[in-house]
């Protein structure tokens, strides 16, 4: 199983934060660094200090200043982003890194970080159809070669003889990451345009196989192999060597040890591998821990060495 670790920038921090634990994880032998993608702390945004993070901008620095870490967004909500213009952000983001960008999209959700920077946030089911036009428009673009254009006529975005340029490092094209709970267009959309399918924050193992395997069968409705998907999953991480530190880490980021216990990679050491090893056995392919405390270095060191990870 990959394993990767999974931040969320909104909530306040700076990139030299950030780089530090990306850093820490590329030496520990963690196999990705993904970012959330909002303009918003969830609860009380005014004390968000000192702010969030572009993740696109972001993730460009640590395209620089990383050397083997697979990096990307989970996810690009398609509400924040015209599609024409971050797939042309992507691709370069993916030629600086040498490959190694992956994108996550969404229908977007966070109606309040919407209101705050003066961006619509429509009707669901328009949300939705935005992110399918987005998602044609951004593999078209990517998928066109160098010497023809393309266009794309939808309800809500027009595109006439665009370049498409420039393209990405990766060819075809960096992996698609889509994930929800949505039953219908979720599913569908993964089968269709997505490298991997992500369920996050699951109640339990069976859970998540039971929300994977409806993808599936929409991968199968399209005469795709399910074998072809990558399947993965959002665990929060917290843990420690004793219960002292487990219960400190908890209390950092605002958790009561018994609740996290239920929810996430949580507990001691061996309760937080058991907990991955159980979604191990069900079919998860990758595991994205969500790293809320970016300055507790410390913590990815006790993770992977539960996890024995090696570089």
């Amino acid at each position: 199983m990959d394993i990767r670790v999974f931040v969320e920038p909104q909530q306040g921090t700076t990139y030299s934060e950030l780089l530090a634990l990306a850093l820490h994880a590329e030496t520990l032998g963690f196999d990705g660094f993904f970012s959330s993608d909002h303009l918003l702390k969830m609860g009380d945004s005014i004390s968000g200090l000192p702010g969030p993070l572009h993740t696109w901008t972001t993730l460009a620095g640590l395209a620089r200043d990383t050397e083997r870490l697979r990096l990307g967004s989970l996810v690009s909500p398609m509400t924040l982003h015209h599609p024409a213009q971050l797939a042309i952000a992507v691709a370069q983001v993916d030629e600086m890194s040498g490959g190694r960008i992956e994108l996550g999209v969404g229908a977007g959700w966070y109606e309040a970080e919407h209101v705050a920077h003066g961006l619509a946030f429509p009707p669901v089911s328009e949300r939705f159809d935005r992110l399918a036009e987005s998602l044609a428009i951004i593999s078209g673009m990517w998928a066109t070669p160098e010497s023809e254009t393309f266009s794309f006529k939808g309800d809500h975005f027009t595109i006439v003889d665009s370049p498409s340029l420039p393209k990405p490092y990766q060819r075809p094209a960096p992996p698609l990451i889509i994930g929800g709970r949505g039953r219908r267009r979720t599913p569908s959309l993964s089968a269709q345009y997505a490298s991997e399918f992500n369920l996050g924050f699951p109640e339990s193992p069976v859970d998540w196989r039971a929300g994977c395997d409806n993808v599936a069968e929409y991968c199968e409705a399209r005469e795709r192999d399910p074998e072809t998907m990558i399947w993965s999953t959002v665990l929060v991480a917290a843990t420690g060597t004793t219960e002292a530190d487990f219960a400190r880490r908890a209390a950092a980021i605002g958790r009561e040890p018994s609740e996290l216990r239920g929810v996430g990679a949580a507990g001691l050491v061996d309760e937080f591998a058991e907990r991955i090893a159980a979604f191990d056995e069900v079919g998860c392919d990758r595991m994205y821990l969500q790293v809320l405390d970016v300055k507790d270095l410390d913590h990815l060191s006790v993770m992977a060495d539960a996890l024995n990870l090696d570089v």
